[in-house]
C-alpha cells in the first residue's frame, strides 16, 4: 500500500476483493471492512463490482463488470489511481473466480490512469490452482506487486512481496524498519517448500487431483438441490449452498449442519463466501484421489440424511 502511494504520488485505491472477507492484512488495514477492524472505510478506497460469474450482475460477462472500474476512474477520482488490488480466486470470499476477461480489461484501464496492478496470491499462490503457479498468471496479466504467504512457509510463519527494482527502490527515499523482515530461517524454511513443491510435482498433483475432485462434487451437485455452484481451480475449490436454486437463496444453517455432521466423519472443512453459505475446499497439495474420495463420500452421505 505504502509503495503504491509513494510510487504514484496519487490517492485513490481500488479493491475488487470481496467487500465483507480478506485476506492480506495491507488490504484490510486499507479498506476497514473485517470482522477485526473498525467497519469505516478509508478515504480514498473505492470498491469496485465484485465480477462473481455465479451471483454478479452481469454474470460470465468480465467486460461489463470491468466498465465499473472505469466509471469509479472517470467519476469518483481525479483520473489518477495509486493502485488495483484483487484477488485471481477470492478466498474468504468464497473461492470466487473472475469473470472471464475482466482483468486483461482492468489491467488497460488501471495502466492508462497510473495505477499499479497489485494481485494477492495468499491463497491463490504456489501451485494450489493446478494449472499455474499463480492465479494471475491464468489471466494473461503481469502485476507490478504481488503479495504472497500461507503456502510460502507450509505452516511457517512466513509472508513476502514481489516487485519490480523500479518500485522497490522507493523505499530507499523513506526511513523503512522492519522487526522479522529478511530473517534467515523464514527464508530458509520457504526454500525448503520451493524444492519440495518442485520435487514432488504438487502443482501438477495439485491440478489431477483437483480435477477429480471437482468431477465428483459436481456429481453430488446433480443428486442433490442443496449444492448450487461448484467452482475452483486445482485444489482451491468452492461448493455454494443454497435452499432455492433459482433464487440462489443462502442456505445459512443447512450449511453449518453439514459441516458439523463431516466433521463428525472425520473431514474438517471451512466455509466462508458473503453469506456463509460456501464450502471452501482447500486442502494439502499433498491430497490424493483416495482423499478426495473420502471428502465426496462423506458429503454425499451427510446430504443423503437430511
Amino acid at each position: 500500500m505504502l509503495i503504491a502511494r509513494l510510487y504514484t504520488g496519487c490517492h485513490d485505491i481500488i479493491s475488487v476483493r470481496n467487500a465483507y472477507h480478506g485476506n492480506a492484512a495491507g488490504t484490510m488495514g486499507a479498506t476497514a471492512q473485517s470482522n477485526w477492524k473498525f467497519n469505516v472505510v478509508q478515504s480514498g478506497v473505492h470498491h469496485a463490482v465484485n465480477p462473481d460469474p455465479y451471483r454478479g450482475i452481469f454474470g460470465s460477462d468480465g467486460e461489463k463488470y470491468a466498465r465499473d472500474v472505469q466509471d469509479i476512474i472517470n467519476f469518483s477520482t481525479s483520473g489518477h489511481v495509486s493502485a488495483f488490488m484483487f484477488e485471481a480466486i477470492q478466498g474468504v470470499g468464497g473461492i470466487v473466480e473472475l469473470a472471464p476477461g475482466y482483468l486483461p480489461a482492468v489491467y488497460n484501464t488501471v495502466k492508462e490512469a497510473g495505477g499499479l496492478f497489485i494481485a494477492d496470491e495468499v491463497q491463490a499462490g504456489f501451485g494450489r490452482t493446478g494449472s499455474h503457479f499463480w492465479g494471475f498468471e491464468a489471466h494473461n496479466v503481469v502485476p507490478d506487486i504481488v503479495t504472497m504467504a500461507k503456502g510460502i512457509g507450509n505452516g511457517f510463519p512466513l509472508g513476502a512481496v514481489v516487485t519490480t527494482q523500479e518500485i522497490a527502490e522507493v523505499l530507499t527515499h523513506r526511513n523503512y524498519f522492519n522487526t522479522f523482515g529478511g530473517n534467515p530461517v523464514s527464508t530458509a524454511a520457504g526454500m525448503a517448500v520451493l524444492k519440495v513443491i518442485e520435487k514432488e510435482q504438487l502443482q501438477k498433483n495439485a491440478f489431477v487431483v483437483g480435477s477429480y475432485l471437482k468431477q465428483r462434487l459436481n456429481t453430488l451437485k446433480e443428486k442433490y438441490e442443496l449444492i448450487g455452484d461448484v467452482r475452483g481451480r486445482g485444489l482451491m475449490l468452492g461448493v455454494e449452498f443454497v435452499t432455492d436454486r433459482e433464487l440462489k437463496t443462502p442456505a445459512n444453517k443447512e450449511t453449518l449442519h453439514v459441516m458439523d455432521q463431516m466433521k463428525e466423519s472425520g473431514v474438517l472443512v471451512g466455509k466462508g463466501g458473503y453469506y456463509g453459505n460456501v464450502f471452501r475446499v482447500t486442502p494439502p497439495l499433498c491430497f490424493t484421489k483416495e482423499d478426495a474420495d473420502f471428502v465426496a463420500d462423506a458429503m454425499d452421505l451427510t446430504l443423503s440424511r437430511m
